[in-house]
């Protein structure tokens, strides 16, 4: 496996993920597969900031370019990593500050997307799947208080702050899940989804945060496991229609496109693994999610041929981190001290006028 070391490869269009906290030897040989474009980490592969930092080194090892590394890592309930990292905030939270602070509330949605992409460059990860660009109409299993607001202008703005942070840092943006997903109340996870929506509404709600940031540089687009029938029978993320004619077409949209994970139940019920990877490769994705399912990526990888152009190619490479931190000096970056102090800042606000927004609240200082 030794002279696989750094063997220069173009990226692939699969995404797949890993079992534990190290890499196995068939895990290895899997990530060497040249349909393979990078990996995704969940919570079972992480015990430490220090082994973190060795698995990701070693997958960034195993190939040039070098494989992407991604997590979701948005705050709140949906962090990966806690131990060692700063605990970040619900972005519904960020959205009630900006009722009371606006002007605050940027400043520190800016600063929560460079502290977020900074401790995970510091740690190696290449991207986090994050902002949640959904609107939060109350009733969603799913998104809830992933969501920044129920105002398509308030999500629009923070989310702008955010991404800016990041970019800053020197980390991608996914905007998800498009065209929308906070209508239904269905969990694509575990169900079918169905909006029943004509596409003049969604374009005139839940799309506007997509076009604000799609002008202002939003680097990747992750589709919604979600069927609008008034628009196509197929979900947005297996949809010619939505990926080519809406987002590209219409939107102007010239970043990559990253499916959800194709094992979720709402991906299920369109063929097997291998062709649910296919129909969204065609529809227009630029790399595709196959996770929590070693034997349909094994599948996946041995029965799918596909090439992808030079295009979707640079689109993905532009997804690597371009900054790197140091993790024990982090904590004495001033950048890193004036954010840690906003967010305790939001922390006491929160306490003091949200009871109930703040069950399990987080905490602002843990690096």
């Amino acid at each position: 496996m030794q002279q696989n070391a750094g063997r220069a490869m173009s990226l692939g269009s699969i995404m797949i993920d890993l079992q534990g906290t190290s890499m196995t030897a068939i895990e290895r040989e899997r990530l060497m597969d040249s349909k393979v474009a990078g990996v995704i980490l969940f919570t079972r592969n992480f015990e430490s900031v220090a082994q973190l930092q060795e698995l990701t080194k070693e997958i960034h090892r195993l190939r040039h370019p070098r494989l992407l590394v991604a997590v979701d890592h948005e705050g709140g309930r949906v962090q990966r990593f806690r131990d060692g990292f700063t605990r970040l905030p619900p972005m519904r939270l960020l959205g009630r500050f900006y009722q009371n602070q606006p002007k605050q509330a940027l400043e520190l949605a800016h600063k929560t997307g460079w502290l977020m992409a900074a401790e995970l460059l510091a740690c190696g990860v290449d991207f986090s799947f994050a902002p949640v660009l959904d609107l939060d109409y109350g009733g969603s299993k799913v998104i809830g208080d992933r969501s920044f607001s129920e105002d398509s202008k308030v999500v629009a703005e923070l989310s702008l702050a955010l991404i800016q942070g990041m970019q800053n840092a020197g980390m991608a943006s996914v905007g998800k899940h498009f065209p929308g997903h906070g209508y239904i109340e269905a969990d694509t996870h575990l169900e079918i989804a169905v909006d029943q929506r004509s596409l003049h509404e969604i374009q005139k709600q839940d799309m506007q945060p997509f076009l604000k940031l799609i002008e202002n540089g939003l680097d990747a687009v992750m589709p919604a496991h979600v069927i609008y029938p008034q628009v196509d029978a197929k979900p947005a993320g297996f949809s010619e229609f939505w990926l080519q004619r809406i987002l590209r077409e219409q939107c102007h949209f010239e970043g990559a496109i990253i499916s959800d994970d194709m094992s979720m139940q709402a991906a299920v019920e369109f063929g097997d693994a291998s062709q649910r990877v296919r129909n969204a490769l065609q529809a227009g994705c630029d790399l595709v999610l196959v996770c929590n399912d070693p034997h349909a990526a094994d599948k996946v990888l041995s029965e799918v041929t596909w090439q992808g152009d030079l295009i979707s190619h640079a689109r993905l490479i532009r997804m690597h981190g371009h900054h790197q931190y140091n993790y024990d000096k982090l904590r004495f970056d001033p950048q890193w001290q004036a954010a840690v102090h906003l967010l305790d800042h939001l922390n006491s606000w929160a306490e003091r006028n949200l009871h109930d927004e703040t069950q399990g609240s987080f905490s602002g200082s843990l690096l």
